[in-house]
This record gives structure tokens, sequence and C-alpha cells, in this order.
């Protein structure tokens, strides 16, 4: 029997848990760790009934457009209160949800959980199966990349909420003075990366200081699948080929010092994509409320693409980033707090969303002319989603997330991080990440290799 998981003691990597509305490198899982609880089971008319008669949810988020769809559902839902807790990113809220659920007390019916960390969570049997609910009827709802990451063991532990397709950020300003071709492949960056700092010592293609959900998302869009999941069977080899083809790139843009050695989320991370300093960013569609809002003065400089492709003429891409609403298994009011998943997941409140910033998990939305035509003042006028909702189509299948992810993305910086700041190559940092989470997973209770 696996061990209880301790999450009260873990730490994910706080980068990944700020990017995204929610963060976490997205997964495209269906892992099949373990076997679903069958959860309670609430009709359809269950929910209206629930969201008729009213009553209070407990709401445990970061997401910052949950804020007006909430007070878009109270209205339509006038009998229904929702108290919505900022209980911290990413991590923080996992370590506090963890205390809860093992307190027993102070559980909120409803939690944000980014895909990545949700297996964990499922597997620790601290969240509600929908399928009692109906969830697995909403399948065409939802793109495939968000839908396949809140399945786990044969359950449904989510609705997604969002998801992070990802796309090549660029300052077209620093590209048009210096004259270099916005990249197609990753050998062109890596071109590209030389001729920028040449040019310009203080400039800098992109800026890395190590961050675990950024070296997956990498390694998942050139092919790669390290991570091998099969019921209580683990394995992770960073050394498979495709993986490898993202180190051996990244190892020279390290060595040759070519990225810029500053943290993501930094104020001088913003400061360096205002100034043209930081002149790329690879990362998820939910980035441009960002951009707006903490490096106004790059607006009209800055462009989005499709990612750099490993193989030429390819257009493999990878999610990175993005959440989960789901139902905890201690929390109360079931069928009321379905309503509100499906109402701000899966409802009208997905557009609240949209209006206010977010990138939207739903095939309706992202196929929407209207929302494909959206022009984004920040970006020159560019239409930036028609890039975004072809990425989301074109994120390879077939990823997969450990069970103890959080765990092990919360060591990432003391093993593979090394490699940044220290003589010790990207792959040897690697190896010691995949020795140690391994390791975890073994104590656990997991059969591992």
């Amino acid at each position: 029997m696996l061990k209880s998981i301790k999450m009260a003691a873990i730490a994910s990597a706080a980068v990944v848990a700020l990017a995204a509305c929610g963060g976490g490198g997205g997964d495209n899982s269906s892992s099949t760790t373990g076997s679903a609880a069958s959860g309670p089971t609430v009709s359809d008319a269950d929910v209206q009934a629930a969201l008729t008669k009213g009553g209070t949810l407990n709401i445990w988020a970061w997401e910052p457009t949950l804020k007006q769809a909430t007070a878009a559902f109270e209205k339509q839902y006038p009998n229904v209160h929702v108290n919505l807790v900022n209980a911290g990113t990413g991590d923080k809220q996992y370590t506090a949800l963890q205390n809860a659920v093992a307190a027993g007390k102070g559980v909120p019916d409803i939690a944000q959980i980014e895909y990545y960390a949700l297996p964990q969570f499922a597997i620790g049997k601290a969240l509600d199966n929908l399928t009692g609910f109906g969830a697995a009827n909403l399948k065409a709802d939802f793109t495939p990349g968000p839908w396949n990451s809140v399945q786990n063991g044969g359950g449904i532990y989510g609705l997604p909420m969002d998801s992070g397709p990802m796309a090549l950020y660029y300052n077209k300003t620093i590209f048009d003075k210096y004259k270099l071709p916005v990249p197609t492949t990753w050998d062109q960056y890596l071109d590209d990366a030389k001729k920028l700092h040449a040019a310009d010592p203080k400039a800098y293609i992109t800026n890395d200081t190590g961050d675990a959900g950024f070296v997956t998302s990498m390694m998942w869009q050139a092919g790669g699948k390290p991570y091998t999941v099969d019921g209580t069977n683990v394995g992770i080899n960073f050394a498979d080929p495709n993986s490898a083809k993202f180190t051996a790139l990244w190892q020279q843009l390290i060595t040759q010092k070519l990225v810029a050695p500053i943290t993501s989320w930094t104020d001088q991370w913003f400061q360096g994509m205002s100034n043209g300093s930081i002149a790329t960013l690879a990362t998820g569609a939910w980035m441009p409320a960002n951009f707006v809002t903490s490096a106004p003065s790059g607006s009209g400089q800055w462009r989005a693409a499709p990612l750099p492709q490993w193989t030429a003429g390819g257009t493999a891409s990878a999610e990175n980033g993005g959440s989960s609403l789901a139902l905890m298994a201690k929390g109360a009011n079931k069928a009321l707090a379905y309503g509100y998943l499906k109402y701000v997941n899966d409802g009208d409140g997905v557009q609240v969303r949209i209006d206010n910033g977010a990138f939207p998990a739903t095939t309706k939305q992202i196929n929407d002319p209207a929302f494909l035509n959206t022009e984004f003042k920040y970006f020159g006028g560019q239409k930036a989603n028609e890039i975004f909702s072809k990425s989301a189509a074109d994120v390879l299948p077939g990823w997969t997330y450990l069970p103890t992810q959080v765990q092990s993305n919360s060591i990432f910086n003391d093993t593979a991080g090394k490699a940044y700041v220290s003589g010790t190559s990207l792959a040897d940092g690697l190896k010691a990440w995949q020795d140690q989470s391994l390791k975890y997973a073994s104590d656990q209770g997991f059969t591992t290799k």
C-alpha cells in the first residue's frame, strides 16, 4: 500500500505557481496511477436544485479572473454566497490545503490545483472523483491537453480552468534593430542568441536560472517522454533521446553565457523585458496579461510567434501552466460546488474570465472567430490568439507527470538547478534530479525504475 504523500512538507517552484493564473508546467496526462475511488453521485437535477436553494461555498484559489466570474455567478444565483480566498499561490496553498486535510477541519469545498500537482492530490484521496457527477460527458467541451490533465487512474478529479499552450514571445524592436530572423528552429534560436549577445553584451535572448516547469515543457515539445506511470510503477529517464535534444541545446546557452542570470517573476525580469535586455520568452498563452500589467513600457514592441521547432517544418507544441478547479473530498455542499465548477469552467463564467484576460481550455471559445480575431494592443494589434489556438491543437499527446510531481519540482533547484550556477553539467544535474525524485517515490511505496 502506498504511504500517505507528505505534501505539507513540500514546496513546488514558486515561478511555476506565479505563471499562468495557474502556473506550473501543464500536463497532458491520463495517468493510470492507482485506481479511482467511485466518489459521490450527483445528478444534474441535484445541481440545479442546489443552485436554486443556495448556500455558502468556500473556495481557495489565486487565479485573478475568478473574482469577476464569481460576481457574475452570485448575480445569477442570488441565494449562493461564495467565500473566495487566496490562501497563497501554488506550493503555499498546497501546504495549507494538506494541513487542513490532515487536521480534518478548515478544508474548502473547492480548490484550485495546477495540472502538474493534481495526480499527487488525487492519489492521496484528497479530491472527489467527478465521474459520479457526469463529468465524463463534458469531454468534448475541453481541448485535449487540459482534459487529459484532470484524469487519473480512470477518475476525473477536476474540471479544466485554463490552459497554457506555448508560444515564443519576442521583442520585435530588438530583433529588427539587430536584423535577427524570428527563429523557426531551436538551432536558429541559438544562432540568434550568439549574434544578439555579441552585438550588445548587455542583451540576452532570454533569462534562466532554472525552472522545473520550463524544462519539462521543453522536453515535452521535443517529443520527450521522460516520465512513465503505470499503476504504482513509475519511471524517469531524462536521457531519453528526445528529452536530450533540449539538454544539449540549453547546455550551449548556459556554457556560452547566452541567457541572463535573472530569475523569472522578479522586478528585474520585468525590467529586462521592458528595456529590451531580455529579447524572448517561451511560455504559455496566459502570459499577455502579465506583460500588460508588469512590463507596460514594452507595449507595441513585443509579438507572439509559434515555438521554434526541433525539426525544421514541424509544428509540435506543449503546455506550460494551467489549473483545474477540484472538489475537496472533505469539503461540503457537493452539488452546489459542482454547479460553481460548471459555471466558471464550462458555462457563462468562461467568457467572463476571457474578457478579463484568461486563456480558455474550452473548445467553444478557443475556436470562436471573435476570440481568434481579437487584436492585442500590446502586441501592436497582432491577432495573437490565432497563434495560441493553433498551438493548443498542436500539443503533442502522451505526456505524463509523476504522482509525486509536487515534491519532485520542489527539489529541482537543489539538483538540476546547480547547472545554472556552477560547473555541474545540465545532464548531470538532471540525473541527480532523476535519482532523488525516484528515491522519494520509492519511499512512498511506488515501484521505480
